[in-house]
């Protein structure tokens, strides 16, 4: 076991995903970890830049340490939000996975092209949904050292 490179404060997650059985499946996924981690959802692109730009009544928003994102959502997609974030420099250091069902090539060359940390397909099966939730937690808050704040 590779000991935890976090602090002692929890870690936070930003979900992105409009739809509400993925949402519910992912955060029973993550509510597993053995890790402190702290989660928000945004339901779309536009809550999700609003969140990140702490606006309205996400004026409080805490910096997510991670964000999971699904490329396919109402108002403005996975991309949209991806691109957007690369181009400022103060969210661009944010690990983004994607964590989509699209399996379609030009969507994964897409999402690196923008930026993205990494790209992950949404199993249909929930323990193996779960194995990949856990190994995304495992690689970003025990294997890697994430960018300061």
């Amino acid at each position: 076991m590779i000991p935890s490179r976090l602090p002692a404060k929890p870690a936070h997650i930003l979900l992105v995903d409009d739809d509400p059985g993925d949402v519910r499946l992912t955060l029973e996924a993550l509510h597993e970890s053995t890790l402190h981690l702290m989660i928000d959802v945004a339901r779309d692109g536009v809550e999700t830049m609003a969140f990140l730009y702490r606006q309205g009544e996400h004026a409080a928003a805490p910096r997510p340490d991670l964000i999971l994102l699904d490329l396919h959502m109402p108002r403005k997609d996975g991309r949209e939000v991806l691109a957007e974030m690369k181009a400022d420099p103060e969210l661009k250091r944010i690990p983004v996975v994607l964590l989509t069902t699209s399996e379609a090539d030009q969507d994964v060359l897409m999402s690196y092209n923008l930026g993205a940390n990494c790209y992950s397909i949404k199993p249909v099966d929930f323990a193996q949904f779960a194995k990949v939730v856990q190994s995304i937690e495992d690689f970003w808050f025990t294997v890697v050292r994430l960018p300061p704040h």
